[in-house]
């Protein structure tokens, strides 16, 4: 039985999104929140007010690679960095209620999951500062195909990209990175 995916996934970023509450509370039911702390001295309390945020709005929220965190403060889930991917099999099983997703940046990524969905980057071109070159629809929609599981696209989704990705046949799974207050 396939778990109820997220439309949507809101990835943090504490350059670009420094008010994520902000954008949180703006997201449409149905939709995720991947808080990634990086390190932050105040990650759990901020996703503890991420996960009230998700809580009210009806919203999931992911942790990104922290799976002590996300079990402090009640996350949904995990999303793990592609290096780290090979652990979500047994995260779902010591889980089975949590939503897991793993980053794939290659081939070899998006065939290795075990996870629920994987988040396949750089789609498009992007402003993020850790960006390497983008895939684009064609190469995006091979890696979908190789994963064999929900796939989103990540880095460089907007509306004009968003209908490339309809026009390739991936409709339904989005990821935005860093979305401005």
């Amino acid at each position: 039985m396939r778990k109820a995916l997220p439309a949507l996934l809101f990835f943090t970023d504490p350059r670009r999104t420094p008010d994520a509450e902000a954008v949180a509370a703006r997201l449409a039911m149905g939709n995720a929140i991947v808080y990634r702390h990086f390190g932050a001295a105040d990650a759990e309390a901020r996703a503890l007010r991420l996960r009230a945020i998700a809580r009210a709005r009806g919203l999931k929220l992911l942790i990104g690679q922290d799976v002590a965190l996300a079990r402090r403060v009640g996350a949904d889930g995990v999303h793990l960095p592609e290096r780290l991917a090979h652990h979500a099999v047994g995260l779902k099983r010591a889980h089975p209620g949590w939503i897991v997703t793993s980053a794939a940046h290659s081939l070899a990524g998006a065939r290795a999951s075990g996870a629920d969905a994987v988040v396949i980057s750089v789609a498009f071109p992007s402003k993020s500062g850790s960006a390497g070159p983008a895939l684009g629809a064609v190469r995006l929609a091979a890696l979908v195909r190789a994963a064999g599981r929900p796939a989103y696209a990540l880095g460089g989704v907007n509306e004009k990209t968003a209908r490339r990705l309809k026009d390739a046949g991936l409709v339904g799974l989005a990821a935005v990175d860093g979305l401005r207050t």
